[in-house]
């Protein structure tokens, strides 16, 4: 599998999750986070570094609460812009040329796996760029903002809603970032600009729990989430035998 860098951005103002701290700084079942998106990554052979990416506001604060958390990693900290699209522009342009893929995974989808991450990087060394998604498997409506009234029902058959981490060429990644000026439509996630320059971005299937913290409800079914992943573990323990004390 390819060698690759992560960036993950954690610089957003977090406007609709209330309460005085962002969301990849609050505490999920005793760890924060943005932290625990990142050390899925970290502890990896295939990656070269793991650049966090904050808003100037943050940076002090970040390396007060959390530094110690970097010190022995390969993570580094970099500062990010006014746009998510600016915070990840500063990240890959710390990402040596050497590298030949690059990650942007949100700080605020905490649940991702290593099965999920082994998937989509070897879909993006096959075929240049990939990223995580799952099918839509309920009913969406267009509505009027200012009523609340349906306008119309989109046909959900094709239709697949993305996750991160999202994998591509570093060079395709480069020259998309350089390339966004020009273009003329909102692009909402990277993988729009990679195709906005004409490649094929290849979805891998996600999982419905690796979904993105944007509410306290997200947190609340994301702490459920890791206890019950922690229940399994221990389910899934050998159990010691009566006979097992006696020969130690």
């Amino acid at each position: 599998m390819s060698q690759f860098a992560v960036i993950i951005p954690a610089a957003g103002q977090s406007s609709r999750f209330g309460g005085a701290e962002k969301k990849p700084f609050v505490a999920l079942d005793g760890r924060p986070v943005w932290l625990r998106s990142a050390e899925t990554f970290w502890g990896r052979d295939d990656v070269s570094k793991v650049y966090i990416v904050v808003a100037p506001a943050d940076r002090d604060d970040f390396r007060a609460r959390f530094g110690h958390h970097l010190a022995f990693t390969n993570a580094e900290l970099v500062e990010g812009g006014s746009e998510r699209f600016e915070s990840v522009a500063n990240a890959l342009a710390r990402v040596p040329e050497s590298v030949p893929l690059v990650a942007v995974h949100d700080a605020v989808r905490p649940l991702v796996t290593p099965a999920l991450i082994n998937a989509v990087v070897q879909s993006a060394t096959e075929h240049g760029a990939a990223m995580l998604a799952v099918p839509v498997a309920d009913t969406l409506k267009q509505v009027e903002p200012e009523t609340n009234r349906i306008t119309g029902t989109v046909p959900r058959a094709g239709v697949w809603q993305a996750q991160t981490p999202q994998v591509f060429r570093r060079d395709w990644l480069a020259e998309a970032y350089a390339a966004r000026g020009r273009l003329t439509v909102p692009i909402t996630d990277d993988a729009q600009l990679i195709e906005a320059l004409g490649h094929s971005v290849v979805v891998v299937p996600g999982s419905p729990l690796n979904f993105k913290i944007t509410t306290r409800d997200d947190l609340e079914l994301a702490d459920a989430v890791l206890k019950a992943r922690a229940a399994r573990r221990e389910e899934d323990k050998p159990s010691r035998r009566p006979f097992d004390d006696e020969m130690q």
